[in-house]
């Protein structure tokens, strides 16, 4: 139970993409029993403004509705962020809180931040000092700048925490754990009894796997129509795969690449919930994916996984033997794929749990909150 306290403090968390709903989750369930009162308001900044990408998760992990809905849409990043900053700043602007708190490394984190530095609001950055350092990839610059926005750092890892040093911002951070691991801890179980997906899709357990591709360096038509065909070439040499598109995947499809149509084992569907990721996962074979998140949840819940890209921000998944790099040009899938047949996977029974792990022990978002209250607390 919250401990009453006559101090009341007042955030914003910011967030507008689907793996930000995720990490707010557990980070709102904190903080009905932290130590102070916490206002926090959501702006939702609209970035993913689907049902499949957004009220979705809202529902399904029951986070407080948005104060705000900012429906900036989709569009190129220059205007989106614009929009996003100006929509953000009028609501501080309005609202005056103790502290802003970003998620990840989007548009929307970076016009978080922007607008709350700007106004002198303290930032506080979950799942700060991730590097990939590939500098083309839009992510890396906003949460680089971002970081440097930031006030305090919630860095999910020992290898978070050893870049920020490097970059001179060791005195503002905290290795927290990662807040996705919350996540995954307390949601997996309740995926098993509350999805429906396996049956819909009529899977069975080990007989699938699951491939995602949404990055904007993945999605042009050229290089999309190559990570395409790659899948079509798995799904027909190692078994059916199950392919949830991502909005922005599918508007290339439909614009540049219109001749394109899946193998027989490729199963081809729209953007799923989070418990029907996690049911997914729980019972595929492997993962195929360029998602930061998704390679994350994938080592969480020991389903070995592929990573369409040349790099990962996400190295101590590599490290552990979990996460097998294959480039973003589909050439390595198929040599990646025929190693993972000879290492089937662990059975499921829980998320994995060690107080040493590289990812904590599943309870980052209380250290979070508990910082936030001392971050307030220091800053009447």
């Amino acid at each position: 139970m919250r401990m009453e306290s006559a101090r009341v403090v007042r955030t914003v968390s910011i967030v507008g993409a689907r793996p930000q709903f995720v990490k707010l989750s557990p980070v709102a369930r904190a903080m009905q029993h932290a130590r102070l009162r916490i206002d926090d308001r959501i702006v939702h900044t609209g970035q993913h403004y689907d049902d499949a990408m957004s009220k979705i998760f809202f529902e399904e992990l029951e986070i407080p509705q948005p104060a705000v809905n900012c429906g900036v849409g989709s569009g190129p990043q220059g205007r989106q962020t614009a929009r996003m900053l100006e929509s953000i700043e009028a609501h501080l602007l309005e609202t005056r809180p103790d502290a802003v708190i970003v998620y990840g490394d989007t548009n929307s984190t970076l016009a978080g931040a922007l607008a709350a530095a700007k106004l002198h609001i303290p930032v506080a950055h979950v799942e700060a000092g991730l590097r990939s350092f590939n500098r083309r990839m839009p992510e890396e610059l906003n949460r680089v700048a971002t970081d440097h926005l930031s006030e305090i750092l919630f860095a999910p890892t020992k290898t978070a925490i050893e870049n920020l040093t490097t970059e001179g911002l060791r005195a503002r951070a905290l290795l927290t754990g990662d807040v996705m691991y919350d996540a995954v801890l307390f949601y997996a179980q309740v995926a098993t009894t509350r999805s429906s997906i396996l049956r819909e899709l009529e899977l069975s357990r080990g007989e699938y796997g699951i491939a995602t591709i949404h990055r904007a360096e993945n999605t042009t038509p050229r290089d999309l129509g190559t990570l395409l065909d790659a899948l079509n070439d798995a799904a027909s040499r190692f078994g059916r795969i199950v392919f949830p598109m991502h909005p922005r995947t599918a508007t290339i499809l439909q614009s540049d690449l219109r001749e394109w149509r899946p193998a027989a084992n490729l199963m081809v569907t729209g953007p799923l919930g989070y418990l029907d990721m996690l049911s997914l996962i729980q019972g595929a074979n492997w993962v195929l994916t360029d998602s930061g998140g998704l390679q994350k949840e994938a080592f969480f819940l020991n389903c070995p996984c592929v990573t369409l890209r040349n790099e990962t921000e996400w190295v101590e998944t590599v490290r552990d033997g979990a996460n097998f790099l294959a480039g973003s040009d589909g050439a390595r899938l198929a040599e990646r794929l025929s190693e993972l047949t000879h290492h089937p996977r662990r059975t499921f029974e829980c998320a994995p749990i060690a107080d040493d792990g590289p990812f904590g022990d599943g309870h980052a978002a209380a250290r979070i909150v508990e910082a936030l209250c001392d971050l307030c607390e220091s800053n009447p």
